[in-house]
């Protein structure tokens, strides 16, 4: 996997949205930002940027394998994880797979199951300036760009498929964050949120599935606290009250 770092600090690995064309470029703003605080990383995946595709389909738990391989040998201990859109699966999956490589995770953008996304989202041919995107930094060259476009339709097509039993078991204190318009429904987003044993909402006003570059000044700022700082007491607790 190539994979850039950046900052000083304790670990944390940031892990892109998917898509053909789609690599750690689409970070750069959060990347910015937690580099000062962090040592951030940022991998990319099979079939993504810089980093070659191998034969056989991609999939988000062979991807999280990757990942996996990736924070052992390059890390060698637990990160702070942060996962945009396809890359908040991916982050989930490794939260769900090794707990005990993940101190927090933050999910932005994601879903759980493949019927989070909004209806028609993953229908039809990518934008046009994707291609062009992928030709310029990938080893295989563009010529490939339509392999991997099929090779991630196939995966969408079926996944992820994440249970409430599989939610019910991540370990580690997550926030989900989703837009207010986004490709992810907002239903999908809460149930998310519910699911989870030690979980934050952050609902960002007025953005869409690009959150993270419409509003990055205000998502720095609630990732940043999630990441650097414990949970404050709260006044009026509900669905934490059992846990006190």
């Amino acid at each position: 996997m190539w994979y850039d770092t950046r900052g000083q600090g304790d670990p944390l690995v940031a892990l892109h949205p998917g898509g053909a064309g789609v690599d750690s470029r689409a970070l750069a703003p959060t990347v910015a930002a937690l580099a000062r605080h962090f040592r951030v990383y940022t991998p990319e995946q099979r079939g993504h940027g810089h980093t070659p595709d191998v034969a056989g389909p991609i999939t988000f738990e062979l991807m999280a394998q990757d990942t996996i391989t990736f924070i052992e040998t390059v890390i060698g201990g637990p990160v702070h994880l942060l996962g945009c859109s396809d890359g908040a699966i991916l982050a989930l999956t490794v939260a769900l797979r090794r707990p005990d490589l993940v101190r927090r995770l933050v999910f932005a953008a994601g879903v759980f199951h493949r019927d989070g996304w909004q209806h028609g989202v993953l229908d039809g041919d990518p934008p046009d300036f994707l291609r062009p995107g992928y030709g310029e930094v990938s080893p295989d060259g563009i010529g490939h760009y339509d392999v991997i476009v099929a090779k991630l339709d196939t995966m969408h097509a079926h996944e992820p498929s994440l249970t409430h039993d599989d939610l019910g078991k991540v370990a580690c204190r997550t926030l989900v964050m989703v837009a207010d318009d986004d490709e992810v429904r907002l239903e999908h987003a809460v149930d998310l949120y519910r699911s989870l044993p030690d979980a934050e909402l952050s609902v960002v006003p007025g953005t869409s599935h690009g959150l993270l570059v419409e509003k990055p000044e205000l998502c720095n700022m609630v990732i940043t606290e999630f990441f650097t700082k414990d949970p404050v007491p709260t006044f009026a607790p509900i669905r934490r009250a059992a846990s006190r």
